[in-house]
């Protein structure tokens, strides 16, 4: 197999980090989704503007809510660079989600019809990258003796295939050490937020970012889903709740 340069160096690495990594906390936030770059090697994907910047292409609002999350709780957030529809960090390799040819209706050109030289590029390259980059974060914690909770940052439309989705917040778990998840399921709606179990999305095979990196670790974590009209419009509300809630647990 010949070897394909995805990269220069006009395109930016492929994990992105705001915050600090040495601050006081224990939780390390990370989106896979968050980021909506394409290479330069790959033009446009052969996509419009409007779909490189609607949710198939992202989860909107994730990069501006990891931010603002990192500053309130005094830790790292680590998001992908990229966008989903070059590859998608959270599913498996071997997933023919990781690299789509349709999203929500919408073709992929640029994604049709991939050779093995450029499948694997966007995987050593970004892929593999962004998530060695989690896993040298989570080492050196490990060295220093901190105890992480992983926090995995998702955000989802208001509406799919014409139904309307009534939770502002999902909170995914599945086992494992979800003792956190199933606390805020209980103390989220207290703050008025309406919350979804495992809703719109449930935590299942289908993800890869939380299961390798928390469960192989013996990790505590979350999955948020967050529904992008309420980062749209209430983010700094919603960082300020979700934060509050978490500093109490490591009270």
């Amino acid at each position: 197999m010949s070897r394909f340069a995805l990269l220069n160096c006009s395109d930016p690495h492929p994990l992105r980090e705001h915050g600090r990594k040495n601050g006081a906390s224990r939780f390390l936030l990370v989106g896979d989704h968050a980021g909506s770059c394409i290479p330069e090697a790959l033009g446009d994907l052969g996509l419009s503007h409007a779909d490189r910047n609607r949710h198939i292409a992202l989860d909107l609002g994730v990069e501006e809510l990891g931010r603002a999350l990192a500053d309130r709780l005094d830790t790292v957030f680590l998001s992908q660079a990229y966008s989903r529809l070059v590859v998608d960090c959270n599913r498996r390799i071997d997933d023919p989600d990781c690299i789509v040819e349709r999203s929500d209706g919408s073709i992929v050109p640029g994604n049709r019809g991939l050779d093995a030289a450029h499948r694997a590029a966007r995987l050593d390259e970004i892929y593999h990258t962004y998530h060695a980059g989690i896993a040298s974060e989570l080492d050196r914690r490990d060295a220093a003796g901190i105890e992480t909770v992983f926090v995995s940052l998702h955000s989802f439309t208001p509406s799919l295939g014409g139904t309307a989705r009534p939770w502002e917040v999902g909170v995914l778990h599945d086992g494992h050490r979800d003792d956190l998840a199933r606390s805020l399921l209980q103390s989220l709606p207290r703050t008025g937020v309406v919350v979804g179990d495992n809703e719109p999305y449930r935590m299942d095979a289908t993800d890869y970012t939380v299961p390798h990196h928390a469960f192989e670790r013996g990790l505590r974590y979350l999955e948020l889903e967050f529904r992008q009209d309420i980062l749209a419009t209430r983010l700094p509300e919603m960082a300020d709740t979700l934060a509050a809630l978490l500093l109490v647990t490591e009270g």
